[in-house]
């Protein structure tokens, strides 16, 4: 070991992209003569502070001299630690590991501040890793701007926390799940050079508003006066705004990563989605934003586009940059058949001009587009009260002003690459062959969690769903449609599968060759993976719904029916009776201490009182809406279903009492809309019954929306 201190250090597998120690080196404070320091002394203290202080901020520790090779290219890597449930916090620590520690920068400490980047300003082929949201992204382009740096280095971009459009459009995925930091860095270095426009906004005062127009909450200025995804108004920003103002900060627009007034609420990423979809609800039944085409002016490229927009009546209109918006949808879609129109492209010096409708935000969801208004290069966009607007989710409620919207410039950006070809991993130079026949098995989210890291105890402990027949150059993405196929089919493998349970919609690829512990894909991402590249003969998926007893014949399985009647435990099983018991009283007190408690003790979720009611039942009945969020998150979603002994679900009964943030609650969560009682009454009918018909009507618009859903998932293969 000692001998190896003389020798020189290779830098690893990622010597491409590691600063070398050798390009770093320690700078001297600049020394002032006596005479000169005499001279300061007798100088009052503000005069030399001021004057000092900028002198003082130039200064810095060391200087990078760097040697150029064409073989490198160094990357510097900042990141958001408080992005995505505070992932990036973690995630810090495994780039220190791999790379210089004066490569990796905390954007809590100061921000990609001018000083952090103008010392690798002479740094040749020079490439960033942005960790965070979209506002990080923009955040890290804006200093670059400020910089002027020739030519400007390409940024890559790892998502953290929800949305992400920027990040999907540029093919790095919707959020970080736990992708081996190695692999990361080769996706950085190999990735594509690629292009992407950046708009101003200019904002001034509507002069023609009068005083009645004026709102005491509105502001004169916009949040960012650049965006790169969308800006937009109406109801997405609405919503955006309220989520916002829940959190009491007003995000990047401020150039720091500001603490959250309220972080214990939005320490996930569903608890966000759930409170965006709250905030969504309430303003569909106040239709706050019904009225919007009466109080604004449009003109695209001089085309005047306002009685298009009144015809229309939209509730949100938006101008688009990249495909992506809303967490991953395409509003534009594919207009290959309307030649008005031209695909989209986000280095083309277009913005796209959307109107959407409630009907057209529900079917957005589920593959649908909005309505497509004009495709231009300069917009002037007048608005004659205070309307809730957004840039790149930045959100405020604006005053009444004059908008212009032009091209800023071009960021340059790295494109995550596909592979070059789908040929194996393996050098055995055998060529690909026309189709592959390959086994697919299952893991549970239990099994993966303690044994992602040990290869062959988890694939001992998948299991066998069927078999699958896919062309050799196989994509992920068209490999899931086979695999979602094999379970559609009566009398196919899927039918003799060992487990009955069907694959939940959020089952996700796991690659098990190219790294030494599997790993998950996430879905935005499988088309740009072959299939030989994470499988030889066998094809691993993670089923998140999926209960580790379901492998396993000596435990209950998820599917398996829940006792109807716990009147006689038996020795063995009476502890566990009488902490159901006591998880039922904790529901019924609205006692969501003693719930939690009991639930951290091993208390079972999914218990059911002598009448068949769960817990979520009991919860729903007495009007917690705490209580039942903490059921949503943390119960199997076998629970969200599950009936009493009239046939009821929990929507039913949150329906009957006219409960609406409840409804909107265990909708989001994923409950059916189409299930009825023994009267043959659907959740929707019960409010109607209640004579709630803005909660019917609410309940009629997400039923037709998850109808569209399943005839869209029966269809897409």
């Amino acid at each position: 070991m000692l001998q190896q201190i003389e020798e020189p250090c290779s830098l690893g597998v990622h010597a491409a992209v590691v600063i070398p120690p050798t390009w770093i080196l320690r700078a001297r404070r600049p020394q002032n003569t006596l005479k000169a320091s005499k001279k300061k002394k007798r100088a009052s203290f503000k005069r030399k502070s001021s004057k000092k202080g900028p002198e003082e901020g130039r200064w810095r520790p060391f200087i990078i001299r760097p040697t150029p090779s064409p073989l490198m290219k160094p990357l510097l890597v900042f990141v958001n630690p408080k992005s995505g449930g505070n992932q990036g916090a973690k995630i810090i620590q495994s780039f220190l590991w791999y790379l210089n520690p004066r490569q990796v920068f905390d954007l809590s400490q100061g921000g990609p501040r001018e000083p952090r980047l103008e010392m690798y300003r002479k740094v040749h082929n020079l490439r960033i890793l942005a960790c965070g949201g979209d506002g990080t992204v923009g955040w890290i382009l804006s200093t670059l701007d400020q910089l002027r740096l020739k030519p400007p280095p390409p940024v890559a971009i790892l998502p953290l926390g929800t949305g992400n459009d920027l990040a999907r459009t540029l093919n790095w995925g919707g959020g970080y799940t736990d992708e081996p930091v190695s692999k990361i860095l080769s996706h950085v270095e190999e990735g594509n050079v690629v292009q992407l426009d950046r708009w101003d906004l200019h904002a001034e005062p509507n002069p023609e508003a009068g005083p009645e127009d004026r709102d005491e909450g509105a502001t004169d200025r916009l949040p960012l006066d650049v965006f790169n995804n969308y800006f937009s108004l109406g109801f997405d920003a609405h919503v955006t705004l309220e989520f916002h103002e829940s959190r009491g900060w007003a995000g990047w627009a401020q150039e720091c990563p500001q603490e959250e007034a309220n972080p214990e609420k939005f320490n996930s990423r569903f608890r966000n989605k759930m409170f965006y979809a709250g905030t969504a609800f309430s303003d569909f039944l106040m239709g706050s934003s019904k009225d919007l085409a009466k109080h604004i002016r449009v003109v695209c490229d001089g085309t005047d586009l306002t009685p298009k927009i009144q015809d229309l009546k939209p509730q949100c209109v938006v101008f688009l940059n990249i495909p992506r918006y809303c967490a991953g949808t395409m509003p534009w879609g594919h207009p290959g058949e309307h030649h008005d129109f031209e695909p989209q492209r986000h280095d083309d010096g277009y913005l796209e001009v959307i109107g959407f409708t409630m009907t057209s935000l529900a079917a957005l969801q589920v593959g649908g587009h909005g309505e497509r208004l004009t495709q231009c290069r300069e917009v002037v966009l007048t608005t004659s009260k205070a309307i809730p607007v957004q840039v790149d989710g930045e959100p405020c409620k604006l005053a009444a002003s004059r908008i212009r919207i032009a091209l800023r410039n071009q960021a340059t950006m790295v494109q995550k690459a596909k592979r070059r070809s789908a040929a194996p991993l393996h050098s055995d130079q055998q060529p690909v062959p026309e189709q592959l026949r390959i086994q697919v098995s299952r893991v549970s989210m239990h099994d993966y969690e303690a044994l992602h890291y040990d290869k062959e105890q988890l694939k001992e402990a998948s299991v066998p769903l069927g078999t699958v027949v896919v062309p050799g150059d196989s994509d992920l993405e068209l490999c899931r449609a086979h695999i979602e196929r094999l379970q559609q089919e009566p009398d196919g493998a899927g039918a003799k599968s060992p487990t009955c349970q069907k694959l939940s919609p959020k089952w996700c690829f796991l690659d098990a060759t190219t790294a030494s512990r599997f790993y998950r894909i996430d879905r935005a991402q499988e088309h740009l993976n072959y299939v030989t590249e994470i499988a030889q003969d066998e094809i691993y998926i993670l089923d998140p719904e999926l209960l580790g007893a379901s492998a396993r014949p000596d435990l209950p399985t998820p599917t398996s029916p829940l006792p109807t009647s716990p009147c006689s435990p038996t020795p063995r099983n009476g502890q566990v009776f009488r902490a159901g018991e006591e998880l039922i009283e904790a529901a019924k007190r609205n006692d969501f201490c003693k719930l939690q408690e009991l639930h951290r003790a091993g208390g079972d979720l999914m218990h059911r009182d002598e009448r068949s009611r769960t817990l979520l039942h009991h919860a729903v009945s007495t009007g917690s809406k705490d209580v039942v969020r903490y059921l949503l998150d943390h119960a199997p979603p076998e629970i969200l279903d599950a009936v009493e002994e009239n046939g009821e679900t929990c929507l039913h009964q949150a329906a009957a009492l006219g409960q609406r943030t409840i409804c909107h609650y265990i909708v989001e969560a994923g409950a059916s809309l189409m299930k009825t009682d023994q009267q043959g009454d659907t959740p929707r009918q019960r409010a109607e019954k209640a004579q709630d018909t803005e909660l019917a009507a609410y309940l009629e618009n997400r039923q037709h929306y998850q109808m569209i859903q399943r005839e869209d998932q029966e269809t897409a293969v």
